[in-house]
């Protein structure tokens, strides 16, 4: 490898990087998306406006009642109107969740007796509907307990104590930002890495790299290396941003987190500079990029669906993207912190330095140093 030709093709590079002020994308768009997204994707409801419509008025009404009230997740308020009003109120979308109490709600319970009460849920959003009707499910489950205890019913045989693991908080912050590391570190390497070789192609400029003694394998080195350079840097500036900003915490090796992250934005850099040497246009290298890395990364990262929850042809296509080998090695630095002491995790690396080899090779494969 001609060292002094690469050397001067990438000062060549960070020069066009400057002069064009790309490089502001490479450290502005991974803050913002970590930004936007963290802040803004949220996986609990909280505040849900809930009437509650008391037709029984008792000691036991009221105690169910008071757990709807002083729960954070609700904003309850107590009516007398009919059940036609009230639905007709979530058609209007003021209302969010109906609670119904019968009017002999307490008889019924002093007399051992069944009881049931009648609970309606917007679900037009199903995901946020599935999520509120746990909500109301675990308060009338534990008004419940707190009932049968005061009227002297036998404990049950079995008695459930869940405890939440690895994020004890339910903190959505949590949750989301690590699996955004992951998709940022996809996006932005490849966006950028997708303009390389098709703005010469655009421009002209590419006949100096078909005149020229410069291999294959030395022009894509030389293209790669100063914006793998340059995003390293985010490695460290989106650790920082999740656990100062953000107060993720890290309980795993800060080496793996690096090491593995350096080869995925390889891995990105490959996908962008792939699209690049197969596309004549930037506004269609951009296009394409975005299509194969975000949609993927938002739908098959794990961040917003679990993968063991997919099935069929959804489950095969997460398998085929490396977001979601780098995102479950990322909620492990930062939330687990079993490190390759799992083998799930050693798998996982070793999948991904194979993707960064066929992509790598690919490019170098489909790159032509002729005039077709």
């Amino acid at each position: 490898m001609k060292l002094g030709v690469v050397k001067a093709y990438m000062l060549k590079e960070l020069t066009e990087l400057l002069r064009t002020r790309l490089i502001v994308m490479v450290y502005l768009m991974p803050s913002m998306i970590l930004i936007l997204f963290g802040y803004g994707i949220r996986m609990d409801v909280s505040h849900a406006r809930t009437l509650i419509i008391d037709n029984d008025q008792s000691k036991y009404s009221r105690a169910l009642t008071s757990k709807f009230e002083h729960s954070r997740y609700f904003d309850a308020t107590v009516t007398q109107m009919s059940e036609k009003e009230a639905l007709h109120r979530i058609k209007q979308a003021t209302t969010d969740i109906i609670v119904i109490i019968p009017s002999s709600f307490q008889k019924r319970l002093l007399h051992g007796q069944k009881s049931e009460i009648g609970v309606f849920v917007d679900a037009a959003f199903p995901t946020r509907a599935t999520t509120m009707e746990s909500y109301v499910q675990g308060v009338i489950l534990n008004a419940a307990q707190e009932a049968t205890q005061n009227l002297g019913t036998p404990k049950g045989l079995i008695i459930i104590n869940n405890r939440n693991l690895f994020n004890q908080a339910m903190r959505d912050e949590d949750a989301i930002v690590p699996g955004l590391i992951g998709l940022v570190l996809l996006v932005a390497p490849a966006i950028l890495a997708a303009l390389l070789i098709v703005k010469e192609k655009e421009n002209g400029t590419i006949f100096n790299f078909y005149a020229s003694a410069l291999s294959k394998r030395e022009f894509l080195a030389a293209k790669l290396i100063p914006v793998f350079l340059l995003h390293s840097v985010n490695i460290f500036i989106l650790f920082l941003m999740a656990t100062k900003l953000f107060d993720v915490p890290f309980r795993g090796s800060f080496t793996l987190y690096w090491l593995t992250s350096e080869l995925y934005i390889l891995i990105s850099l490959s996908i962008g500079m792939l699209i690049s040497v197969v596309t004549k246009r930037q506004i269609v290298a951009v296009v394409l990029t975005v299509i194969i890395t975000i949609i993927p990364g938002f739908l098959y990262s794990g961040i917003l669906m679990p993968i063991s929850s997919m099935v069929g042809e959804s489950y095969i296509e997460a398998h085929m993207f490396p977001v979601m080998y780098y995102t479950h090695i990322l909620y492990d630095t930062f939330l687990i912190g079993e490190g390759l002491a799992s083998a799930k995790t050693q798998l996982y690396l070793l999948i991904l330095v194979f993707y960064a080899l066929g992509m790598l090779s690919l490019g170098t494969l489909f790159l032509k140093k002729e005039l077709k």
